[in-house]
C-alpha cells in the first residue's frame, strides 16, 4: 500500500512530461508571421495570381480596416484544420488590434483540406454557416477542379460582400460559437480536474473515475472529448464539409 502513493506520482509525472513536450511541439509546428497577405510555401499559386489576390486583399484592408489573410501549406500534419488555423491567426495578429476583425484562410494542399477562420469582431456579418456556405458552394467545386486560384478569388470575394453587407446572412442562419475549447489550456484544465477528482476518491470522496486497474472510466474519457472539440475537417477531395469551418479566433490580438 505504501507504493501506491509513488507509483501514482511517477504516473503524473510521465504524464505531464508527455504533456509538455506534446505543447512544446503545438508551439513550433506554425511559421513565423509572414509580411504579405497571400502566403504560398507550395508554390501552388502563379506570381502572377499571388499578385492579384494580394492586390484585392490590401485594396480591401485599406478602405475597411478588415484583413483577410490566405495562407497555403503542404500539410497541417495532425492538426485539426480549423483548430491550426485559430490558431495561426493568433499568433500571427490577423487583423487589427482592438477591432479582432481578421480573416484567416488555411489551405492544406497535401491533406485536400480548407478552412476560413474568423475572428470575434466579424462573427456578426461573417457566421460559421456562411463560411461553411462560401467553402462548400464556391470554393470546394473549384479546388476539387484544380482551380486553387479561382477558388480562393471567389471565396474572398464573397467574403468582402458580405463583411461589406452587400450580402446579407439569413437571420434564421445566425449561430452562437462557443469558445475553442480544443487549446492546449483547456486540455490541462480537464487534466487538472481529473486529477483532483482522483485524488478525493482516494481519501474517500468517491467517484469512479480510475478503475481498479488504472483504466479511466469511458465516462470521463467521453466527457473530455466532447469538452475539447473536435472541429470539422473541411476537405474538397470527397465531396464532403463538415461543420465548424468558421471559429471565433481573437485575431488583431497580438
Amino acid at each position: 500500500m505504501a507504493n501506491k502513493p509513488k507509483l501514482m506520482f511517477k504516473k503524473l509525472v510521465i504524464f505531464f512530461s508527455l504533456l509538455l513536450s506534446g505543447y512544446l511541439s503545438f508551439a513550433q509546428d506554425f511559421p513565423p508571421k509572414s509580411n504579405t497577405l497571400v502566403t504560398d510555401y507550395t508554390n501552388t499559386l502563379s506570381a502572377d495570381q499571388k499578385q492579384r489576390l494580394e492586390n484585392k486583399l490590401l485594396a480591401f484592408n485599406d478602405s475597411t480596416s478588415t484583413q483577410i489573410a490566405i495562407v497555403i501549406l503542404k500539410s497541417v500534419g495532425d492538426y485539426d484544420i480549423n483548430e491550426y488555423g485559430q490558431q495561426l491567426g493568433r499568433k500571427w495578429g490577423v487583423g487589427q488590434k482592438g477591432k479582432n476583425n481578421g480573416i484567416i484562410i488555411v489551405v492544406a494542399m497535401a491533406d485536400h483540406k480548407l478552412t476560413i477562420q474568423t475572428g470575434y469582431g466579424m462573427e456578426g456579418a461573417l457566421p460559421d454557416v456562411i463560411t461553411q456556405q462560401i467553402r462548400v458552394k464556391d470554393m470546394n467545386p473549384r479546388f476539387k477542379a484544380g482551380d486553387y486560384y479561382g477558388g480562393l478569388d471567389v471565396g474572398t470575394d464573397d467574403i468582402i460582400k458580405y463583411t461589406k453587407g452587400e450580402y446579407k446572412a439569413d437571420p434564421k442562419q445566425a449561430q452562437t460559437e462557443k469558445e475553442d475549447s480544443s487549446s492546449p489550456i483547456g486540455f490541462i484544465i480537464i487534466i487538472v480536474v481529473v486529477i483532483l477528482i482522483v485524488i478525493f476518491r482516494n481519501r474517500g470522496g468517491g467517484g469512479h473515475v480510475i478503475g481498479s486497474r488504472g483504466g479511466a472510466s469511458p465516462f470521463w474519457w467521453f466527457l473530455a472529448g466532447s469538452m475539447l472539440g473536435g472541429g470539422g475537417n473541411s476537405g474538397w477531395g470527397g465531396g464532403n464539409s463538415n461543420s465548424g469551418g468558421g471559429g471565433g479566433g481573437d485575431f488583431g490580438s497580438s
